[in-house]
């Protein structure tokens, strides 16, 4: 049995300022839930916690430790100023008695609207075919379960452990869920893609993301279809680490998001 990404969010319940719910297997990445649905719980909490808070501007994400099964979302709020609210959201492992085992910990920037002479964009939109003109983006064997939940398409770029030369891909994604909608189901899909250096991997090899920053740069982002086009570069590897910057366009070619990661790699 398979549980959507809207299924999983309107059955977790907020009581005592905690909200828990348990994840399925079916979203699970290894031995942990998936990055993206953990920094999307985190979300959240945060917004059901703060109502009131303007739209989100940023996210730090740290992924401390793995978490699985039972989890709780607890919210704090750090600062709220005239136009920009931070709130602090973690999640946590649940474990039996009750023991609470730290897992993924955000800083979260929620910002309001100001008018401003600045209103531009310097970063041009990539020319690729539509999702419907694209293979398939169909995971390798044996690929984390939470992958189910995503209709993705390869735009440019290669596949997971190919032995490609490039380590620059562009992927179409949507939820698989036609209900998940809003920025938490938009958070929740954004870490979707596999790291940009797996597809120059010759077999696969353990990794982990470590942090995640994102930036969103509309106060609603929206999208036709419910596809968006992501972006992972790798820029440098070393040491067993990986960092690369990510990018997101809705179906009309308007940049929405653009984040960084790092990624540990065990190869």
């Amino acid at each position: 049995m398979t549980h959507s990404f809207s299924q999983l969010m309107s059955g977790a319940v907020l009581e005592d300022s905690a909200l828990s719910m348990t994840i399925p297997p079916d979203w699970m990445q290894g031995r942990t839930t998936y990055g993206g649905l953990s920094a999307a719980i985190a979300l959240e909490t945060a917004r059901r916690a703060f109502p009131e808070a303007p739209p989100l501007r940023s996210a730090m994400v740290s992924f401390i430790g793995p978490a699985g099964g039972g989890v709780e979302g607890r919210a704090e709020l750090l600062r709220q100023g005239k136009s920009v609210t931070f709130v602090e959201a973690n999640v946590s492992q649940v474990k039996e008695g009750g023991e609470r085992s730290l897992a993924t910990r955000c800083e979260f920037a929620f910002g309001g609207a100001r008018p401003s002479q600045w209103n531009r964009n310097f970063t041009p939109t990539p020319d690729m075919p539509a999702p419907e003109d694209c293979e398939a983006f169909a995971p390798p064997s044996g690929a984390a379960h939470f992958t189910s939940h995503f209709d993705s398409r390869l735009a440019k770029g290669g596949r997971p452990v190919s032995g490609s030369k490039e380590h620059d891909h562009f992927i179409w994604v949507r939820h698989t869920d036609k209900n998940a909608n809003g920025i938490v189901a938009l958070l929740a899909l954004a870490d979707m893609p596999p790291p940009a250096l797996i597809p120059m991997f010759t077999e696969p090899a353990p990794i982990s993301s470590m942090t995640w920053m994102v930036n969103v740069l509309c106060d609603e982002p929206k999208t036709r279809d419910g596809w968006w086009l992501m972006e992972s570069r790798a820029e440098h590897a070393g040491d067993g680490y990986s960092s690369q910057d990510m990018l997101v366009w809705n179906r009309d070619g308007e940049l929405v998001i653009a984040g960084r990661q790092i990624v540990a790699i065990f190869c």
